[in-house]
């Protein structure tokens, strides 16, 4: 399935929609159908998600790596910032997250 982002492409949001923003973090949620594949996008926060339903998703790097990911509900994985992706959903059932990116370091 290797692939590649093509030069010049537009990243698009991290997620579906924000719910919650503050000054410490930004709060998204992401629901992928079975066979759908989320636009590239790219993380420049450190962030969280919270897997709401069970996944077999694949991360699709710019450079065509690729990171099979299966995530499960009640799960918390933490992910840094980092390079272009996109996430195609290749399982069977529909797939969601609450991701929770961090605005602001520890204060005092």
């Amino acid at each position: 399935m290797t692939d590649f982002m093509p030069e010049g492409t537009k990243l698009g949001p991290i997620g579906d929609e924000v719910v919650f923003e503050n000054e410490h973090v930004r709060v998204w949620k992401l629901v992928l159908e079975p066979g759908e594949t989320q636009d590239w996008h790219q993380h420049f926060l450190d962030y969280l998600v919270v897997p709401i339903q069970i996944s077999d998703n694949v991360m699709i790097f710019a450079d065509g790596r690729e990171n099979p990911t299966t995530e499960v509900p009640g799960d918390a994985l933490w992910r840094t910032a980092g390079a272009p992706h996109k996430l195609v959903n290749r399982g069977k059932v529909s797939y969601r997250n609450v991701l929770v990116e961090i605005k602001a370091g520890k204060q005092g």
